[in-house]
């Protein structure tokens, strides 16, 4: 079964020719299928104009969230509500082609767990989205070690099974396939189209950019501290306490020997040294407070810091009481 999720905000006026697209493309397939509208609370008539068609059609489910919480809490909410081995994620505004979507579940037939969309001819503004959004790519490229040319569309295709390792939050939706990858997840690229909006404007403009910049630098934590923190802030404030308690005793060791006012001929110094010292035990702090903390998630929620792919075994299973 494939499950199509789109985040809708204000797009009425797009809604009906991507449904009639959506539909004759998901029935050209021939597969069991499900396309899920996640309303981010809308002001304009696209709730009413979607809770119409479920009137219709058994295949659409429409869920309408509180308030507007970001295009990563909708998709978040269209993940969990999907029922599908497969599941599609793609804007409701017409700039993605709802026609590429066999492209994309052809890599995932292929044993793909990640088809990612690939905007390889761009249409956008040269200056406020290409550029911009080149340079994000290929720093998010080199930090995840995930070889994509476009983590910001959101038209990809996943296997089910590689969603439920993924925990969403803030706008994090564009990194899925380098924070799947954390897990193992096999990952493909496949050109899509790239269309001018048809109609109304767009939600994002230059200033997304640098909020991106920030994501980057939470996804390398994740990527390479997310289970030893330490390991970061330990570097830090090794260095940190080395270089300050060392001047510092240095300094000390000049008072003793030589009388010297300390604080008249190297106040600077001492100072900065210091600053230097708190700051490096503050980092060892962080480092053990983050142990603590990455250990409390993982032991309170169940959760593991590894994915099984798949088990081959001719032994009995053991079937726990709580299964029987």
């Amino acid at each position: 079964m494939i499950s199509v999720v789109i985040p809708v905000h204000n797009e009425e006026p797009s809604l009906l020719s991507l449904y009639d697209r959506l539909t004759a493309v998901l029935t050209a397939l021939g597969r069991p299928y499900e396309v899920i509208f996640v309303d981010d609370a809308s002001t304009d008539q696209s709730f009413a104009l979607l809770a119409n068609l479920t009137e219709t059609d058994p295949h659409l489910v429409v869920v309408r969230l509180r308030r507007n919480f970001g295009q990563t809490a909708a998709l978040s909410a269209g993940f969990n509500e999907a029922q599908g081995e497969v599941i599609v994620s793609l804007d409701g505004d017409l700039q993605h082609a709802p026609e590429d979507i066999p492209a994309l579940l052809a890599k995932i037939d292929e044993g793909y767990d990640i088809a990612s969309g690939w905007r390889k001819v761009r249409v956008d503004n040269a200056l406020t989205r290409r550029l911009p959004s080149r340079v994000a790519n290929w720093l998010m490229s080199k930090v995840s070690g995930v070889n994509l040319h476009d983590f910001g569309t959101t038209f990809k295709a996943y296997r089910a099974e590689i969603l439920k390792d993924v925990n969403l939050y803030g706008e994090l939706h564009r990194f899925i396939p380098a924070l799947a990858s954390f897990y193992g997840a096999r990952i493909a690229e496949v050109p899509i189209q790239n269309i001018v909006r048809p109609r109304g404007a767009s939600h994002y403009g230059l200033g997304r950019t640098f909020n991106v910049l920030f994501d980057i630098l939470t996804i390398k934590f994740l990527l390479s501290y997310f289970t030893r923190p330490m390991h970061l802030f330990g570097k830090f404030g090794l260095l940190g306490t080395l270089l300050g308690g060392g001047t510092l005793a240095y300094l000390a060791v000049d008072k003793i020997l030589t009388g010297r006012d300390i604080i008249a001929d190297h106040g600077p110094m001492m100072m900065a040294a210091g600053l230097l010292l708190l700051a490096g035990l503050g980092m060892f702090g962080t480092g053990l407070l983050g142990e603590v903390l990455m250990r409390t998630y993982f032991e309170s929620q169940g959760r593991r810091i590894y994915a099984v792919r798949e088990i081959r075994s001719r032994r009995e299973r053991k079937v726990s009481d709580e299964a029987r």
